[in-house]
């Protein structure tokens, strides 16, 4: 049973907001023509950055807890991580703005954000020579500067409410990974390339990974909404230009 414990962790993370997504009033899997690519397009690079830093030692996994399945030196419930994370952070995100309003003072997010970001930007050069600690914190502050300041995105506020929240399953789900109630770690670090601060079991640099995880699959999820609502309008427009007088035709 122990080899199916990473397993196990990423069909727990999604089972539930899976069979969820056709609860009558969320209806999640409408979104799923969204959802899907977003996830895949997320994970290539997150893979492919995955499989690098495995590749130079940053981390490793450990086989007593995989199936022993392995894809381009990780094991498949790594690859397996990256789109049930994502699908579990996704839904969460649409239930929660749904149906409550996490909108920020316009003012004050600036100034969080801008503070936030300019915190990681110097984290992340001052330990340059950490190779996870400054690929977390950098790239974290690039999409959060992309998106606030760049974008102008108007859900980045949200975004830090909801993965405010999403820490809570975040703790337990990487609690798990990093050896919290297990003999050994499921995923093992190298702290050589991070900063040695950890909460629990879990290092300080994850929060911040999973934070640019979590803003690269919103801001994909958006695009092709996006990208879908100005198809619908140029067709809708063609077909008015086509036929002027369609209303009186009806």
């Amino acid at each position: 049973m122990t080899k199916y414990t990473y397993l196990l962790v990423n069909l727990l993370a999604v089972i539930v907001p899976l069979a969820w997504s056709f609860h009558p009033r969320i209806r999640f899997y409408r979104q799923w023509k969204f959802a899907i690519p977003s996830i895949l397009l997320a994970a290539a690079l997150f893979i492919a950055w995955d499989i690098y830093f495995t590749s130079i030692g940053v981390w490793a996994f450990n086989q007593d807890y995989v199936t022993g399945l392995m894809i381009s030196g990780l094991p498949l419930e790594e690859w397996l991580f990256f789109f049930c994370i994502p699908y579990a952070c996704l839904f969460t995100w649409f239930c929660l703005t749904r149906f409550f309003d996490f909108r920020w003072n316009r003012g004050y997010l600036r100034i969080f954000t801008a503070i936030f970001s300019a915190s990681l930007l110097v984290i992340g050069v001052l330990y340059h020579d950490r190779l996870y600690t400054s690929a977390a914190f950098i790239s974290a502050a690039v999409l959060c500067i992309l998106l606030a300041f760049v974008l102008k995105a108007n859900w980045i506020g949200k975004a830090f409410t909801v993965y405010a929240i999403l820490l809570l399953p975040f703790f337990i789900v990487n609690g798990i990974l990093t050896g919290t109630g297990l003999n050994e770690p499921v995923v093992w670090y190298n702290d050589q390339e991070n900063l040695g601060l950890r909460i629990g079991t879990i290092p300080v640099e994850d929060i911040f990974y999973g934070f640019a995880l979590f803003l690269l699959n919103l801001f994909l999820f958006f695009s092709l909404q996006s990208l879908a609502k100005n198809r619908f309008r140029k067709m809708d427009l063609g077909d008015s230009l086509s036929c002027p007088h369609r209303d009186q035709l009806q």
